[in-house]
């Protein structure tokens, strides 16, 4: 979830002010609470793949894509998931790297 710029108005007494604050800020708890709990909708750039070649966003080394669809992968005695993708060298779209998980299946 992106979160928009506030926009507080022009509260008219301190009741609309902190009215409006309230407004503002809710979004900021909920995402900020659903980031400390590990969920993976509070991540705007989860994907199920690395930015492709075609792609145009400029991207900086230690960018990190969550996997929006992990899965058990690989073979016996040693499967791992794929958290997401690592960007190693800045560019449009860089370098992407595989940051796996092993477990110990």
């Amino acid at each position: 979830m992106r979160l928009r710029a506030p926009d507080l108005g022009q509260p008219g007494n301190i009741a609309t002010l902190i009215a409006a604050l309230r407004r503002c800020m809710e979004p900021i708890v909920n995402q900020l609470n659903a980031l400390s709990d590990g969920q993976a909708a509070a991540v705007n750039n989860a994907a199920t793949a690395p930015p492709a070649a075609t792609s145009v966003t400029p991207y900086a080394r230690g960018d990190f894509i969550k996997n929006s669809a992990p899965a058990e992968l690989g073979n016996a005695g040693a499967r791992y998931i794929v958290l997401g993708w690592m960007c190693i060298e800045a560019g449009k779209p860089g370098q992407w790297r595989e940051c796996r998980c092993l477990t110990g299946n």
